[in-house]
């Protein structure tokens, strides 16, 4: 098993989880962040006066797949997340040793 996490840009959400759901994943956890990398945050100005923001608002999904069904995922939200602007996010892919579906104490592949 794969755990996927990527960070993308927070309009893409729903346009990701809808092309995730149409190649067969089943769920996901969304989580607001805030974050910098190379496009290290940008100035704004309210009410007359200017204010750095450091950290970039984005959306972390986390998604746990079979390990055949991996690259698939990666390339389904790195194509539909993509804007071709700096801030479009980054996408990792950790092993997963274990999983366990609390309710019915399912392992693993049927846990997802």
């Amino acid at each position: 098993m794969k755990m996927i996490i990527a960070a993308i840009k927070p309009f893409k959400l729903e346009e990701v989880r809808e092309a995730l759901t149409q190649i067969g994943v089943s769920g996901l956890m969304v989580t607001e962040i805030k974050g910098f990398g190379a496009q290290a945050g940008h100035t704004e100005i309210y009410r007359g006066a200017e204010y750095e923001v450091n950290f970039v608002p984005k959306i972390k999904l986390e998604i746990v797949v079979s390990a055949d069904q991996a690259d698939q995922v990666v390339e389904t939200i790195t194509q539909t997340a993509r804007t071709g602007k700096i801030g479009d996010g980054k996408i990792f892919v950790l092993d997963v040793a274990q999983a366990v579906r609390v309710r019915t104490g399912e392992t693993n592949l049927e846990a997802l």
